[in-house]
């Protein structure tokens, strides 16, 4: 199915002069250094971040940090943000001039984790490093500046999937407790492109992140294990069989992305178990609608996103 026609008026000179993106072993390396240079030409930060190295889980190494926004003498909410590259591409640092820009627009401290990469490191790995990076923030929350109890989850596509996990791992495990879940077009189902794909959709996936690529980033995250139970919930949210007692989330999708249907099924799971959700779909929009030119959609995006942070600043959102 041809969707250009679908792809919002903004949106679409951009798309149909982009060449078609493949991801596969041969191409990964370039693909991770396309992805890097992309992302530095979206700009740097007006101050350089705070890096830490802080302890991984027992065996595994350091995890970097880099966190934007401190101001000594204040306390503030922060933002732990987790980013996109379908599990196999992308750095903290590629981020530096968005959670630069993001930091002082909500008025939080970002702290951006740099977790290791598949097919090199496999599940759980990327997890683990996440939620040791998480733990910390807990536990050093005076030592930043950072109130521990607004403190939040936010991940972007693959960065969205891991943060979906992060939260049920945190629930599971009852040792710190996120305020909140904000996810954009977060990547949850391992099923989507292959023939399990529970809701098969045409319309969707057609530009940036197909179902090539999404096949590439899962399998290359699963590395040949078989998984069951806690731990395919863990893996792919998606098939998580309890969505109770997690924080409340704010999902946010292109209505052309591969991730819509996932994205809208997850929401609506979330809100069965008594969740709070806040849902936005973008009419017109692709996987990374909002960084790739400052569109309309793209502005609309900012402003939901900002609105609704500046609510849970407030008052942290109750399950």
């Amino acid at each position: 199915m041809q969707t250009l026609p679908l792809v919002d008026t903004e949106l679409r000179p951009m798309v149909a002069g982009a060449p078609r993106f493949v991801l596969n072993d041969a191409k990964l390396a370039r693909a991770r250094s396309d992805t890097v240079t992309f992302f530095d030409t979206l700009g740097e930060p007006n101050t350089a971040p705070r890096v830490l190295r802080v302890p991984g889980r027992r065996g595994d190494p350091e995890v970097e940090l880099r966190v934007h926004g401190v101001r000594e003498g204040e306390t503030k909410p922060a933002l732990f943000m987790i980013h996109g590259g379908g599990f196999v591409m992308g750095t903290a640092g590629m981020r530096d001039g968005l959670d630069g820009d993001l930091a002082n627009e909500t008025g939080a401290i970002v702290v951006a984790v740099d977790y290791r990469l598949a097919p090199e490191t496999a599940f759980p790995g990327a997890l683990h490093d996440c939620y040791a990076a998480l733990e910390w923030l807990f536990a050093n929350a005076a030592e930043l500046g950072a109130d521990p109890d607004r403190i939040f989850i936010l991940g972007e596509s693959g960065g969205g999937g891991l943060g979906a996990a992060l939260a049920l791992l945190a629930r599971d495990r009852s040792e710190i407790t996120p305020a909140g879940q904000m996810l954009i077009y977060p990547m949850l189902d391992h099923r989507t492109g292959t023939a399990e794909e529970p809701r098969p959709n045409p319309s969707t996936g057609e530009f940036a992140w197909t179902r090539e690529n999404n096949r590439f980033g899962w399998e290359s995250m699963l590395g040949g294990q078989a998984l069951f139970g806690d731990a395919l919930g863990y893996f792919s949210p998606s098939t998580a069989l309890r969505l109770d007692g997690l924080p409340p989330a704010f999902i946010a999708v292109g209505a052309l992305d591969l991730f819509m249907e996932e994205d809208v099924d997850y929401a609506a799971r979330l809100s069965r178990a008594g969740v709070g959700v806040e849902l936005h779909v973008y009419p017109g929009a692709i996987h990374g609608f909002d960084i790739i030119g400052d569109t309309g959609l793209a502005r609309q995006f900012r402003a939901d996103r900002l609105a609704a942070l500046h609510r849970w600043f407030a008052k942290p959102p109750v399950a």
